[in-house]
Formats: structure tokens, C-alpha cells, sequence
């Protein structure tokens, strides 16, 4: 999910309550909540699983046991180097090494079960196995949890302020978003489900469920069958929409395997891409090879396409 999304989470977490466990607590949920993100800098590195968005940083060894430790003890470090010079700390809470590095851990393990819940996906095995994963619970940006956590951390500090019970608002907004979240999940899966019993004794693979970015409830679906994709829709209210027919991968046209070889930048982009589609476009002398992934859009037109073109006179 988005950065804001993210850092929203553990900011909510300390509102409700986590923050008071130690100095520095509230930095450490709202840093840790993004840290898995730090891959994004790392793509020129020699070690493909660092270098993937979405691998190691976000894996069970790299993103919840590794990294936690790491960003705790360069806080400690800040913190000694604050005390050193006689900096008064307005929070007056003392540094607890114990809690800072449990809530390290904590605001970590949001990250990748964030991204979980979305079509992006993340290689929870890695760096073990690139496999991806994916639940297909929510848009990567939603603003109905964007809505929920940002009134409920400005309830919450305007309650602090007063004097009041601050923790009670990201309390509540904590048990509002798990409760959509889970309402989500469980209209993604009926989603799935409803592709398999259309698809009888015929194998649909890698079934996506993508909601739109305002109709929450509603579901984007595409498969694959054989060398082709299928796409519906499904909608708790309308039911399960009409399949189209099936679309190529063309993902064995010669020109598309001669332009993986040829372009560093497609071999990438299909290292993350788990329904690549191919569209090519042939001239007199030159022809235009575009990969895109079929859970954003058809061949081409995909929002997230790469293209390139070969020369042949």
C-alpha cells in the first residue's frame, strides 16, 4: 500500500496507547511501518532478492526478523547521542530497550500484511523462494482507511491535549479497519470462488480480484487459462459478471522472446510480473514490442507496460 497508508497505521498504533511504553516509541511504529519500503533505493545491487520491490524488505526473514533489530538500535543510538548532550525530552518517558525493539517488530510486521492485501503482491519466502502472494483485499490506495485513521489520530490528539481518554479513538479506528479489511477479504474470496465454479473442471490459475479505487465492494477479475487470460467482475449486489474471451499471452512470439534478450528493462519488469502479456506491433523495418500484466489492463494498454523496439533493416 501507499507510504501514507503505512505511516497512518503506526501512527495510529502509538495513539493508541503503544507510544507511552518508551522514548521514542511513536518513532519507532511510524518508521518501522515503512521501513520494508527502503528497497526501493536498492535497485542497482548485485543481490536480486534486495533489489526486487516487494522481496527480502518485505519477507518474512528480511522485512519481520532482520530489519526490526536494525532500526532499533539506530535509534538507541540517536537517543544516547541526544542524552550526551543534554537534551530534555518533552514526551519525560524513559527509554525502555525492550519495548522500543518489540514495537520495531510490530510496526514492521504491518507492512507486508498490508501489501498483502493487495494485487501487487509481495514474496513473503524470500529470499528461499520467489514465489508471490497476494489476498486481494483492498486498492493500494484506500482512502475509506485513510478517512478512518486520520479523523481518528486528530480525535485522539485533540483528546490529549484536553486532558481526556486519547487512546479510545485509534483504539476504535484499529477495530474499524480490521473489521473492513476482513469484510474485504471475505468479498475477494467469494470472488475467487465464483470464478472456479464458472470455470467447472477447466484450471483457472492465478486468479486476481482487484477492487476499483472508490467501489470498495466491487471486484476486477482476471485469470489465467492455458496461454490466455479470462476477465469478469463481480459485485456482492449484481452477482458475477460475463466472461470475455480469452486473450493471448503472445508471450511465445519470437519477437517478444528475441526483445526479452535484447532489453535489460523487460527482463526486470518480468522478474516482478506474475500475468505478463505481450502486444507487437510489426512496420517495414522495425517492430514494437509492449509487456504489460494483465491484472492492470489488456496486452499494451496496461498501466504499467514496458516497451521496446527491434530494428530489422
Amino acid at each position: 500500500m501507499d507510504n501514507i497508508t503505512h505511516s497512518l497505521v503506526g501512527w495510529t498504533l502509538g495513539q493508541a496507547g503503544l507510544k507511552t511504553q518508551t522514548r521514542k516509541g511513536m518513532a519507532a511504529l511510524i518508521l518501522a511501518a515503512n521501513m520494508p519500503d527502503v528497497d526501493v533505493f536498492f535497485g542497482w545491487v548485485p543481490w536480486e532478492p534486495l533489489a526486487m520491490h516487494r522481496g527480502f524488505t518485505h519477507g518474512i526473514v528480511g522485512g519481520v526478523v532482520v530489519m526490526p533489530p536494525i532500526l532499533a538500535g539506530l535509534l538507541l543510538l540517536l537517543d544516547r547521542w541526544q542524552v550526551s548532550r543534554g537534551t530534555t525530552f518533552k514526551s519525560g518517558r524513559p527509554m525502555r530497550a525492550g519495548w522500543l525493539v518489540a514495537l520495531c517488530y510490530l510496526g514492521a510486521l504491518t507492512h507486508p500484511l498490508l501489501d498483502l492485501t493487495t494485487t501487487y503482491s509481495v514474496q513473503l519466502l524470500s529470499p528461499f523462494s520467489t514465489d508471490w502472494f497476494h489476498a486481494d483485499g483492498l486498492f493500494i490506495i484506500d482512502l475509506g482507511l485513510w478517512l478512518v485513521l486520520a479523523l481518528s489520530i486528530f480525535w485522539s490528539k485533540l483528546k490529549e491535549k484536553r486532558g481526556g481518554e486519547w487512546r479510545r479513538p485509534a483504539q476504535a479506528a484499529i477495530a474499524i479497519a480490521l473489521a473492513y479489511i476482513a469484510v474485504n477479504l471475505a468479498i475477494s474470496y467469494r470472488a475467487h470462488s465464483k470464478v472456479q465454479q464458472w470455470a467447472g473442471d477447466r484450471e483457472a490459475q492465478a486468479v486476481f480480484a482487484s477492487s476499483p479505487p472508490f467501489y470498495f465492494w466491487r471486484r476486477n477479475l482476471v485469470w489465467r487459462e492455458g496461454d490466455c487470460y479470462r476477465r469478469s467482475s463481480f459485485d456482492p449486489l449484481a452477482g458475477f459478471g460475463s466472461v470475455t474471451a480469452c486473450e493471448p499471452t503472445s508471450m511465445d512470439d519470437p519477437s517478444v522472446r528475441q526483445a526479452i534478450r535484447s532489453d535489460p528493462g523487460l527482463r526486470d519488469f518480468l522478474k516482478w510480473s506474475i500475468m505478463p502479456q505481450a502486444a507487437v506491433e510489426r512496420s517495414r523495418c522495425s517492430v514494437k514490442v509492449t509487456i504489460g500484466d494483465a491484472r492492470y489492463g489488456r496486452s499494451g494498454s496496461s498501466r504499467l507496460s514496458r516497451e521496446t523496439i527491434i530494428r530489422t533493416c
